[in-house]
C-alpha cells in the first residue's frame, strides 16, 4: 500500500503496448501512479521489487502467462491485489485465476470506467473497515471471526483467509440466519453491481465454503435461486 499522502501505486502488466497505454492514461486522470511491464518476468521483477497498490494482469503473454506471474507472486509471500484483464473468458480460467489468489476478472473488450471501479473497490477491501481502537469479534457457532487480528478460526483450527474471503465471510457473519443475494454481496463486498459478475462471487463462496466447512456442521449453505446464508442445520 501507498504511504499516506502519496498517490496508490498500480502495475499494469499486458504485452500489446495500446491496452497498457491505455490503462495508465485512464488511470492516471484519476489519481493512481501506474508503471507497464511487457512480460511476465519483468512484471514479477517490479511486483517483487517494489511496493505495489495493485496489479492489473493480462492471461496471456509470451514467456510467463499470468496465472504463472500470480502463483509464483503467491509463492514468493507477496500478496498485492491482482485484478486479471484478459480476452480469455472460459469460466475456467476465471476459476482458475481466483483460485490462485486473484482479487477479480475482466475480460476484454473493457471499459475504463469499469476498471476503474472495480480498482477502487479492490482498493477498498484491503485497506479494510475496522475501526481504529476497536476490536470486531464476530462468532457464529464455533466459527469465529477477529477483525484486528484478521484471524479466523472454527473450534480450534486457525483458517487462512484471502482479504477477499475474509470480508466475505465477514458480511454473511454480520448477516447471519439471513439470505443475502448475490447482488448484494457483489454490492457490499465487491462494491459494485456490473452485470454479468456473480461468476466472481459463486467462485469465493465455493472457496470460502471448502475453507470453513472442511468439519460438520456445514455453515454456509446456498438458497437456490436466491442467494446464500450462513446457517446451523435444522
Amino acid at each position: 500500500m501507498s504511504i499516506s499522502g502519496e498517490k496508490e501505486s498500480i502495475l499494469a502488466v499486458d504485452d500489446n503496448p495500446a491496452i497498457t497505454e491505455l490503462i495508465q492514461q485512464g488511470l492516471s486522470l484519476i489519481g493512481y501512479q501506474v508503471d507497464v511491464a511487457s512480460s511476465g518476468a519483468e512484471a514479477l521483477f517490479r511486483a517483487t521489487t517494489s511496493n505495489y497498490s495493485l496489479v492489473v494482469l493480462d492471461l496471456m503473454m509470451p514467456d510467463f502467462d499470468g496465472f504463472q506471474v500470480i502463483e509464483r507472486l503467491r509463492q514468493s509471500g507477496r500478496d498485492v491485489p491482482v485484478l486479471f484483464l484478459t480476452a480469455r473468458n472460459e469460466t475456467q480460467d476465471k476459476i482458475t485465476g481466483l483460485s490462485l489468489g486473484a482479487d477479480d476478472y475482466i475480460t476484454k473488450p473493457f471499459s475504463l470506467e469499469e476498471l476503474a471501479e472495480r480498482v477502487k473497490a479492490i482498493l477498498r477491501r484491503y485497506k479494510g473497515s475496522a475501526v481504529p481502537g476497536i476490536n470486531v469479534v464476530l462468532q457464529f457457532g464455533d466459527l469465529v471471526l477477529d477483525e484486528a487480528m484478521h484471524q479466523v478460526r472454527r473450534g480450534d483450527i486457525e483458517i487462512d483467509l484471502t482479504p477477499t474471503e475474509f470480508n466475505l465471510l465477514a458480511y454473511l457473519m454480520e448477516n447471519a440466519n439471513v439470505v443475502v443475494s448475490k447482488a448484494q454481496i457483489l454490492s457490499k463486498v465487491w462494491g459494485y453491481d456490473f452485470e454479468g459478475s456473480d461468476g466472481v462471487v459463486e467462485s469465493y463462496v465455493s472457496f470460502l465454503r471448502r475453507k470453513i466447512d472442511s468439519t460438520e456442521p456445514q455453515l454456509l449453505h446456498t438458497v437456490r435461486g436466491i442467494g446464500y446464508s450462513l446457517r446451523l442445520p435444522k
